[in-house]
């Protein structure tokens, strides 16, 4: 809002008779001023300009958010990797705003049509389709009303209508044939052109008109098909206020907009916005009065329509993605099971159920195959093997048939006293990977069955290595995941599984090329590479042998080598979060804590000047050299463990069940209570107090013990509470929300 009123400011005293002088050497001198950019991210982001600067600094020089964030504390103020990564998005906006602010410049500078006015508007444009409105008009091919009333010299009329009463005895004098004005009439109504063209293009206006439909409008949907079954039914007859509307709202009635069986519109008092609009405009006469609403009705309003359903299905995507952003980091943050034999069970009805077991390296051992009519049979397979490859644990697959596959499994336990237990495993994306390239390279001579249940078996033993392999839009926790900006979704998601990787850290002897592209400074040629040297010369035995591999120059390295494990190096800094950088610091604090040394603010400052650290990274080493390579996703709780079956029969309403959250949405959660059908928990449901944002409660992985408040027998549906003393007090409808 400061910045708004400056530039304001400054555009009324160059209003004050000053002109710019808008010379070809002025034009090509214009550029990005990266100091604005750092004091706007500054200003926008709430975070002290010192810590922005040497984060944009950082940025241009090539280092990525997860080390930044890690390893130059110091530089940043201790920005954390949300903060930072903030930063980085603002910046790019901010630059592409700015880019083509100066290239809408440039090209108005060409045609000859730059003005003082226009120059100022599009410097106080804030967004970029601000910039393009008022670009519009001027792009080649295109010319409109007001355009052509200034060719035909009657601009000069226009500035007489603005500020004479009497504006009628004028007009006369600007009838020329030439210029094919042929009446006084015609030459008001091009004088009017002009004035609603400049009324449309003020960006004050826009601002004061588009916050007045905001503020009192209303979004307005009505049904195109007259059925009753349609998942869109609640939309039929729809009207809310602008300013209540939900983003998951936004998402389905656009879903449906899309799939033409809705109507949307904006609903607004067009007298009201005139009478505001007036308010602010001293207007000489009834002309020029006349001009400012057609500017309104048929130029500002329809551009600021359409801006605000804009700024709808942006704040809806932003949020949608969000959330699914949210949901697979927590979902990728699951603990792994650690030095467990694995069996992984892909169930099938018609072409029977594929088993794989897997060593505790994730290693495919064996298949074979069961069909759930011979269950005798069956059970004496699963028992079979299990033994001859020492499992420990059964996965299941969630998909078709398993319910019965489960119900073999737990009778197989018991026969056999098998020391195994058994969880459900979400299928979730299983047979996208199983037809994948990286499948076929994995595993060329094995059917898509049998990758599939290999995946379900691996995602129970590591699910970040086995689940980046999959595209993150079918790991099944999002929603409307497929109608949000593609390239949006893509590029968040991917910043989550590169946020989670390089957080967890990986073995460079064992990670997959999959895992591999997603270390910080290491591209899909250099993973490539890592995997074709480990091929060549087998395990990387030191951090510094990196450097040996194509691509990985000293930037790479430096970006890299702090998130890479090495277990097999006799240097045993080179499987710690400490950075080789720091490795003679580190090995001077390993050897004073070695000899019992207390590491008081004295020693630890002496550390600091010595070796030029600050005490953060002083700090850090010390708590990686206490407790090395400590795995983060311990903090997350274990996979449900079960040797018996429960049947949806089995449940009654006030029943306490244990489930696990798959997926987390706006107006609840879905969960997991082991067995087919998934339960689900309205936000209402969740707290006895009033809950925002169903993420403040639960999340993905998350553990905990349910109430069943209500069953639906005939649609298979379960409702859940975590309300102490539960009341249901309205019958909740699924179709309101899963569009």
């Amino acid at each position: 809002m400061r910045l708004s009123r400056l530039k304001d400011r400054v555009y009324n005293v160059f209003y004050r008779g000053y002109s710019m002088a808008f010379t070809e050497e002025f034009i090509n001198s214009l550029a990005i001023n990266q100091e604005d950019i750092i004091n706007k991210i500054s200003t926008e982001l709430n975070i002290p300009a010192f810590k922005v600067r040497p984060t944009v600094k950082l940025s241009k020089e090539g280092s990525t958010i997860p080390f930044i964030s890690r390893y130059r504390k110091e530089a940043t103020g201790n920005l954390d990797e949300v903060e930072v990564r903030d930063i980085f998005h603002k910046m790019i906006s901010l630059e592409n705003i700015e880019t083509r602010r100066i290239e809408i410049i440039k090209a108005l500078f060409t045609q000859g049509k730059l003005t003082d006015e226009l120059y100022f508007n599009i410097q106080k444009s804030e967004t970029y389709m601000e910039l393009e409105d008022l670009y519009a008009p001027y792009k080649k091919k295109r010319k409109t009303r007001g355009m052509i009333a200034i060719e035909r010299g009657l601009e000069e009329l226009a500035n007489l209508m603005e500020k004479e009463s009497d504006v009628e005895k004028f007009a006369a004098g600007y009838i020329s044939a030439e210029k094919e004005v042929n009446s006084a009439e015609e030459a008001l109504q091009g004088a009017m052109d002009i004035i609603a063209e400049k009324i449309a293009r003020d960006v004050e206006n826009r601002k004061l008109v588009k916050l007045f439909i905001y503020e009192n409008g209303f979004l307005v949907v009505k049904g195109k098909k007259e059925e009753e079954s349609s998942v869109y039914k609640m939309y039929y007859d729809y009207k809310e206020p602008l300013k209540t509307v939900k983003p998951h709202r936004v998402l389905a009635i656009n879903r449906g907009e899309k799939e033409e069986e809705l109507d949307v519109a904006v609903d607004y008092d067009l007298d009201a916005v005139n009478e505001t609009l007036l308010r602010n405009i001293k207007t000489a006469n009834d002309y020029h009065k006349r001009a400012v609403l057609d500017g309104l009705k048929r130029l500002l309003v329809p551009a600021v329509l359409r801006e605000i359903r804009t700024d709808f299905s942006e704040s809806a995507d932003k949020h949608g993605i969000s959330i699914f952003a949210e949901n697979l980091r927590n979902l990728l943050m699951q603990p792994p099971i650690k030095k467990t034999r694995v069996m992984g069970i892909d169930p099938g009805v018609r072409t029977g159920t594929k088993i794989v077991c897997i060593s505790e390296t994730g290693k495919f051992l064996e298949y074979f195959m069961i069909r759930q009519d011979r269950v005798a049979e069956s059970k004496k397979l699963i028992a079979e093997y299990a033994k001859k490859h020492s499992v420990e644990l059964i996965a299941v697959g969630n998909g078709t048939g398993s319910h019965e596959v489960q119900q073999v499994v737990a009778e197989a336990i018991s026969d056999y006293s098998l020391p195994v237990q058994y969880t459900i495993v979400s299928e979730d994306g299983a047979s996208v990977y199983s037809a994948s390239d990286v499948a076929r390279d994995e595993f060329p001579d094995l059917d898509l069955t049998i990758r599939g249940a290999i995946s379900i078996g691996r995602r129970l033993q590591d699910p970040l290595s086995e689940l980046v392999k999959i595209d993150p839009k079918s790991i099944g926790v999002g929603l409307y995941q497929h109608d949000v900006n593609q390239t949006a979704l893509s590029n968040s998601l991917d910043e989550v599984v590169e946020s989670v990787v390089n957080n967890v850290g990986v073995n460079i002897n064992t990670a997959s090329y999959s895992l591999l592209r997603y270390v910080s400074g290491i591209t899909t040629s250099v993973a490539k590479n890592i995997i074709e040297y480990r091929d060549d010369r087998g395990i990387i035995k030191t951090r510094d042998e990196l450097k040996k591999v194509a691509g990985i120059g000293e930037k790479v390295f430096e970006q890299a080598a702090g998130f890479i494990k090495i277990p097999e190096s006799d240097n045993p800094l080179d499987n710690t979060w400490v950075h080789p950088e720091n490795y003679e610091i580190a090995t001077e604090i390993y050897n004073l804590l070695k000899t019992g040394k207390e590491l008081t603010s004295r020693v630890i400052l002496d550390l600091e000047r010595k070796y030029d650290v600050g005490e953060s990274t002083v700090r850090d080493i010390v708590d990686e050299i206490k407790k090395p390579n400590r795995d983060p996703r311990e903090d997350f709780p274990p996979p449900i463990l079960q040797k018996g079956v429960v049947k949806f029969e089995d449940l009654k309403s006030g029943m306490k069940v244990t489930g696990k959250v798959k997926n987390v949405v706006d107006f609840g959660a879905f969960i997991d209570i082991g067995i087919k059908e998934t339960a689900l928990i309205h936000v209402s449901q969740m707290s006895s107090k009033f809950i925002k944002n169903p993420q403040e409660v639960l999340k993905v992985g998350d553990v905990k013990e349910f109430s069943i408040i209500e069953i639906d027998n005939v649609r298979k549906r379960i409702s859940l509470s975590l309300k102490e003393n539960f009341i249901q007090k309205k019958k909740f409808n699924y179709r309101d929300y899963i569009v």
